[in-house]
């Protein structure tokens, strides 16, 4: 929190008492008035009321010190106001003592909904994990009566299929990553193992598709989450061989560990790029499609924050798209 300068806080508390201040320089503007009716000497006045100003100006040094102090105690407490309202300093007036008995029935109220929700999201994600596990029964046991007959119509219910088990996969890792525990792993893994699990799981899709994929093999090692991380390819994948409907997918690695995935796909309006990472964000290609979701590229994003890892778009319509993946961790020595 930024600190405060002393003559701000000098300007606040000279604005609340200006009305003693105003008051006072009435109560002198009475006494030389009436002392002149009466033509009195105005010194005793003046003298009187510079006696009093000047007792009165050390009194307001020590309270503007004393008013300092508890400003600065109070915003110390607003840094973690959750667990140091208690702590607020004893109020000096009734006004003070409202306020702060207001702000402990605030924080009772908030504390009950807050226990509130958290239970109904536990209890949300309680059942929707369960009910993904659940689903994916059916989809293999789907999966297996369709492979057992190899005809134009099982390959494309199975290609449906996928995407059911894509848009499942989707579903729990939302959930993963808006929980509050998480299940990260961090450790170097070998990024060539990682980009093949995701293309041997497309590889399908791809020759269904007649898309040709290249990929230039890669020694590198990623200070990463290998589940997490391929996550990200998969969708990244996915995104790719779905607006390519011929031409082909690249996947490169450079030396500086930035992964990029260009296709010759139908591309990206130049007005949409810089949204395509927003929740729920669909974009003239996602409402022509009529099937996007919005969320594929915002968990990817989601998920590569979370990882320390950035992701940026490169496109031009009717040309392509480049998604590159930042990989490259700095390396901490201990001396």
């Amino acid at each position: 929190m930024k600190e405060e300068r002393w003559y701000h806080i000098l300007g606040c508390f000279i604005w609340q008492y200006r009305m003693t201040g105003v008051t006072f320089l009435l109560y002198i503007g009475i006494f030389m008035g009436i002392f002149s009716l009466y033509n009195l000497e105005t010194e005793a006045v003046l003298y009187a009321a510079a006696l009093c100003l000047l007792f009165t100006a050390v009194l307001l040094a020590l309270r503007f010190q004393a008013y300092r102090n508890r400003h600065q105690e109070r915003r110390r407490i607003l840094t973690n106001v959750e667990i140091l309202l208690e702590q607020l300093p004893e109020p000096e007036n009734l006004e003070e003592a409202d306020y702060q008995e207001m702000l402990r029935k605030l924080k009772t109220v908030f504390d009950q909904n807050l226990t509130a929700w958290q239970n109904e999201r536990r209890e949300s994600m309680d059942y929707y994990t369960t009910w993904v596990h659940q689903i994916k029964t059916p989809i293999s046991v789907m999966r297996m009566n369709l492979q057992g007959e190899d005809t134009e119509e099982n390959r494309e219910l199975l290609a449906e299929l996928f995407r059911i088990e894509q848009y499942v996969g989707m579903v729990l890792n939302w959930l993963r990553l808006g929980s509050d525990s998480s299940d990260f792993v961090f450790q170097e893994y070998e990024l060539d193992k990682i980009i093949r699990q995701a293309i041997h799981k497309y590889a399908p899709q791809f020759i269904r598709k007649r898309v040709r994929l290249f990929y230039e093999v890669t020694d590198a090692r990623v200070l990463t989450d290998e589940k997490w991380l391929l996550f990200i390819i998969e969708q990244l994948l996915s995104n790719a061989v779905k607006y390519t409907q011929e031409g082909s997918v690249t996947i490169t690695v450079t030396p500086d560990k930035i992964m990029r995935i260009t296709d010759t796909g139908i591309g990206i309006a130049p007005e949409d790029v810089p949204r395509i990472f927003e929740k729920g964000f669909t974009g003239y290609n996602g409402r022509a499609d009529k099937k996007s979701t919005g969320l594929g590229l915002y968990l990817c994003r989601m998920t590569a924050d979370r990882l320390s890892h950035k992701i940026s778009v490169e496109s031009e319509p009717g040309t392509g798209t480049t998604v590159s993946l930042d990989l490259h961790t700095d390396r901490l020595d201990v001396e």
